[in-house]
């Protein structure tokens, strides 16, 4: 007799209805552009999962996107959503890891904000030991941006300092809890008394409210005068970046993640020469399936464990239904939010 269950399970026609619910970007603009319409179910390729989506996380990306700033990727899913958890319903050809049931969180490229989502089988994580298959789709995206950035290229070491703004946002909270699992000082900035709190409760050693204080003379005062913080992850850009350059440490490292602040700026470059900096940027989305495959294992060998032994933790602050996206795209866009935002399909 002939076993026929595993194939009928990882065959995408066997287990897909004709369409599914995904949000649309029907016109740049807004979040009230955000509708959410019926689709065709994607396909999946020999080496890639389909994922009926638990939950899937918002990010500042989806925002940009939103309002055509920031388009995915070519052959990527139109819908917006960068990272989601969820449970696997097909399986290509060639995946070996991965099986129909799997519980599992995943990068994307985009297309989380939907019923199911096609993903290449190296983007897939297991859910965290300790952490609600919801929950999960708080970490891939922003554990894989701080992980890539943060150590991965700037090389942040115990005993070093690491300045992170936006202390307390989705990337924020958690680039404090992993730099101080990794043994670094944290220095974070935030906008009020309340995020600030958040912060030092996560376990940030300095916390800088930039409405009322200039975070290079706090970075001075803290570090006994010097300039002394030898990392910086920052999403502001050009606003920031002198002001980034002066607190920086002898070899220091600056990695710009976003232009909230603009994208053209003015530098005195001699800070750069006497001081040995380095600055980078990167994004996520735009990398290949290969590198995304190596940062996503990466977090799983040294992110994963931190989480599993309650050391680094989900921030939830508040869930969204599929059909409420605009709703989350105003509370993430009056950054009145700690944390993360779901989208529950």
């Amino acid at each position: 007799m002939i076993d026929i269950s595993k194939e009928v399970a990882s065959s995408p026609s066997a287990v897909q209805p004709a369409a599914m619910k995904a949000v649309v970007i029907t016109t740049p603009g807004d979040p009230q552009v955000l509708h959410v319409e019926e689709v065709e179910n994607p396909e999946i390729g020999d080496n890639e999962v389909l994922i009926r989506v638990e939950a899937a996380a918002l990010n500042q990306s989806d925002t940009l996107q939103r309002k055509g700033f920031y388009n995915p990727p070519k052959g990527s899913s139109p819908y917006p959503g960068l990272e989601c958890s969820g449970i696997i319903e097909a399986v290509g050809k060639d995946v070996l890891r991965w099986k129909v049931g799997d519980q599992v969180c995943a990068l994307l490229s985009g297309g989380g904000y939907a019923e199911k989502v096609a993903v290449p089988a190296g983007q897939v994580l297991p859910i965290p030991s300790g952490v609600s298959l919801k929950d999960a789709a708080s970490f891939p995206e922003v554990a894989c941006t701080v992980w890539s950035t943060v150590f991965m290229m700037s090389r942040l070491s115990s005993g070093e300092t690491f300045l992170v703004h936006g202390g307390s946002s989705g990337i924020g909270t958690f680039a404090i809890q992993i730099a101080k699992y990794q043994g670094a000082r944290v220095f974070v900035t935030a906008g009020t008394e309340e995020k600030l709190a958040v912060c030092k409760d996560l376990g940030a050693d300095v916390c800088i409210n930039y409405k009322t204080e200039d975070f290079v003379a706090r970075v001075k005062e803290e570090t006994g005068g010097k300039v002394c913080v030898d990392v910086i992850l920052d999403n502001i850009g050009a606003a920031y970046f002198q002001r980034n350059i002066d607190s920086l440490n002898v070899d220091g490292r600056l990695f710009i993640i976003g232009f909230q602040g603009g994208n053209i700026a003015e530098v005195n470059l001699t800070g750069l020469l006497a001081r040995r900096l380095t600055v980078q940027a990167a994004g996520l989305r735009n990398r290949s399936v290969e590198n995304k495959a190596v940062i996503v294992s990466e977090v799983e060998k040294n992110v994963w464990p931190a989480i599993a032994a309650g050391k680094v933790k989900a921030l939830v602050y508040k869930c969204f239904p599929l059909s409420e996206a605009a709703e989350a795209h105003q509370l993430m866009e009056s950054s009145k939010h700690v944390g993360k935002i779901l989208l529950i399909p």
